[in-house]
């Protein structure tokens, strides 16, 4: 079978990833023939054994190897029946599945070769592996889940898989490899040694940001020495301060230079084109439209985008499972498409886009939708929750349950679908790279997929801007440009002021105000606006102050705030502070969708760290709680005598007043003296416990405890308590 000339470089990529996924898979294999394995483990082994297969047979059919996908498949029809017995895997049985991988794999390495044209047809070493394994109720009904055929026709023989694959199999042997080196030949170098050596990048980057500030300290020292006066006995030293600022300069220029280049050859080592995994897409799509009696096309937004090859190549499997999924299940039949008034044929998109650290991958479609009372039904059928349980879920979780293990509304097995292999392999491989996955989808209309996942390879330019005393990052990608307010420009109205540009007019978002740091206002003549876009959306976010644009390596944050809406991740100053960037998605969201009214109890967080502030926010939030910030104790009185609140989480120690001082001033008041207050410290003593409780807090906790997600229970559990003795 002739593989199209485009594509056969990608070929030899596939055999090297089908490789590695066929040993895993016989790793699993050998391991299910051991005895003694609990059922839990032996229920993991075999879900992970489909998803294996199910990402093998999506790969080869995105690449149009039809032979390959067929005996993936039938390894699926085999391992099938098993699926549902929790005990070990007879031996007969590891042998006819390990003959199928060999089989796989022989042809794939062909074709990577360029002899798939060579190859005999598949369907005779079909038949064997077919007539090996007992149609599925037999096998079902045997002990063990055995094979009775597989038996007589392997145990004569266990080894053979691994002694001659190519004769048992009926296969041409693969060709030799040839002697010597290739003259293309390169070192041979682990992921982690790479990862190493991009971590002492970033530190020589880090290195570059302190010498620029060490240079612009000495600019400082010689302008405040020029300002004393003493211009004639200040002058030599004002001459070598002058003459080495500009060597440091010189210096910082240059090592940027170096950094720059190191950091580019090591992307262009360790990155490449996602096109590289989507172009194939097109071919999958269309081949399997027309297998389905559908019209399809795939449309392809962002393919320039470089990223990590490891990456890319967890990702194609996910990517493969949605797109098959959206032309099986989410597209309807060309009659059915123009009876709806829909063209006949169906458009699949897929966008990718990087800002800063975050990538975002959306994969949509314009079919039919989701079916939420199927998707109910089928999940009762296969025995996922209960009549009762599916009654009570909001559209948003019936929507969830497509990533079910062992769901699907497919009641029978066809070669894309009906297995309940799919969707929930794309999540358990977009969780283990700690992204997430979301799905929106209206009835006839279509189905949107997102994923969103951390990358975290080299650095990436961020523009740092001031709301109040709080420095916060933006990545530049999404900041179109900076424009400064001006009446003429801004239409203030009732409940939201926009801003007059290029024709249109943007909502304007105050960051402060956004941040809960205060009350939002319209802008004042002057002050910065900065247009961000993402996902095809635009805002005027208006901002204290632009401090400057950096080149900063963001990190993810620590998994207890990682789920935090606002922040995609943080990066280390010159200095070494902190400074936490915020995600463009969240900055054009629409806060105002949230309904105040629907929220019964209103908690403040007071504390001087802007990290701190996020993780109350968020785990508070999660409780139903609407959260107001302050960033020190005098505000939070500027606070409480604006509003009420339910409860307040302050930290013990904050400059200028501390959380005793602020409870003291509380209870001092006639409407805040019964007040819940919930001190937070850094301090995990007893002495600062027995300290803070005996100011009159009604509840101490310490930031490793609030970390591990004991505030919400504490706060409800002070509460309760006040209520009490109210």
């Amino acid at each position: 079978m002739p593989v199209d000339p485009m594509l056969q470089p990608l070929v030899a990529g596939f055999a090297v990833e089908a490789q590695e996924v066929i040993q895993k898979v016989t790793m699993d294999l050998l391991e299910l023939e051991r005895e003694g394995l609990e059922n839990d483990a032996l229920a993991k082994i075999y879900t992970r054994l489909g998803r294996h297969l199910h990402t093998l047979k999506g790969s080869a059919a995105s690449l149009g190897l039809q032979d390959l996908g067929d005996i993936a498949h039938k390894l699926e029809d085999a391992l099938a029946p098993l699926k549902a017995h929790t005990q070990k895997m007879p031996r007969p049985v590891v042998d006819v599945l390990l003959h199928g991988l060999d089989l796989f794999m022989l042809r794939a390495q062909a074709h990577a070769d360029g002899r798939g044209d060579h190859l005999p047809d598949p369907a005779a070493a079909l038949a064997q592996l077919v007539a090996a394994a007992p149609p599925p109720e037999e096998s079902a009904a045997l002990p063990g889940g055995g094979f009775a055929q597989a038996s007589s026709d392997t145990a004569s023989a266990p080894s053979a898989a691994a002694s001659a694959p190519a004769n048992v199999l009926g296969e041409a042997p693969a060709a030799p490899e040839p002697s010597g080196e290739s003259s293309d030949a390169g070192w041979r170098v682990s992921a982690n040694q790479v990862t190493s050596l991009m971590r002492e990048v970033e530190r020589l980057r880090e290195v570059r940001l302190r010498v620029e500030e060490r240079s612009r300290e000495l600019e400082r020292v010689s302008t405040l020495l020029a300002k004393q006066g003493l211009l004639a006995e200040t002058a030599e030293a004002r001459t070598l301060l002058s003459g080495t600022g500009r060597s440091l300069r010189t210096d910082g220029e240059e090592t940027s230079d170096v950094v720059d280049a190191l950091e580019d050859g090591l992307k262009a080592i360790t990155t490449r084109p996602t096109r590289t995994i989507l172009d194939p897409l097109q071919r999958m799509v269309r081949d399997l439209s027309r297998q389905l009696g559908k019209e399809a096309r795939l449309s392809v937004v962002g393919a320039e985008v470089s990223l990590d090859r490891r990456l890319l190549e967890k990702l194609q499997g996910a990517l493969v499972h949605i797109l098959r999924n959206a032309v099986d299940h989410g597209l309807e039949m060309p009659a059915e498409r123009e009876k709806a008034g829909k063209h006949h044929e169906g458009a699949l998109t897929l966008r990718v886009e990087q800002q800063g650290n975050l990538l975002y991958l959306e994969a949509s479609d314009d079919g039919r939708g989701i079916d939420l009372h199927q998707v109910r039904k089928s999940a009762e059928k296969r025995g996922l929750l209960t009549a009762e349980e599916a009654a009570r879920l909001n559209d948003n979780q019936v929507r969830d349950l497509i990533f079910s293990e062992g769901f699907s509304t497919r009641s029978d097995v066809t070669d894309t679908s009906g297995r309940g292999v799919g969707l929930d392999a794309v999540r358990a491989t977009v969780e283990s790279l700690q992204g997430r996955i979301e799905v929106a989808s209206t009835r006839g209309q279509g189905t949107r997929f997102v994923l969103t996942l951390p990358v975290d390879l080299g650095s990436s330019p961020v523009l740092m801007v001031r709301a109040l005393e709080q420095f916060v990052g933006l990545p530049m990608l999404a900041v179109e440009s900076t424009q400064l307010a001006r009446p003429d420009m801004l239409r203030v109205g009732k409940r939201r002021t926009h801003l007059e540009y290029q024709g249109q007019l943007l909502p304007v978002v105050d960051l402060g105000a956004r941040l809960g740091l205060r009350a939002s206002s319209p802008p004042a003549e002057g002050q910065p606006l900065l247009i961000v876009q993402s996902g095809g959306k635009r805002v005027a976010l208006g901002v204290d102050a632009v401090v400057g644009d950096r080149d900063l390596v963001i990190r993810p944050l620590p998994s207890e705030v990682r789920d935090v809406a606002a922040w995609q991740g943080a990066a280390t100053l010159s200095r070494g502070e902190l400074l936490l960037i915020l995600r463009p998605d969240w900055v054009v969201s629409d806060s105002e969708k949230v309904s105040v009214s629907a929220v019964s109890r209103r908690a403040l967080v007071v504390d001087d760290s802007l990290t701190a502030r996020a993780l109350h926010r968020a785990m508070l939030e999660a409780g139903g709680f609407q959260v107001h910030l302050a960033a020190s104790g005098a505000r939070a009185l500027e606070r409480l005598q604006a509003d009420t609140y339910d409860v307040v989480i302050c930290d013990l120690d904050m400059e200028e007043m501390d959380g005793i001082e602020l409870i003291a001033r509380l209870r001092e008041r006639k409407d805040t003296r019964t007040l819940p207050v919930i001190l937070v410290s850094a301090h995990d003593t007893q002495v600062a416990r027995d300290r803070g409780l005996a100011s009159g807090a009604d509840g101490f906790l310490s930031k490793r405890e609030c970390a591990a997600g004991r505030l919400l229970a504490e706060v409800l559990d002070v509460m309760s308590r006040r209520g009490s003795r109210a």
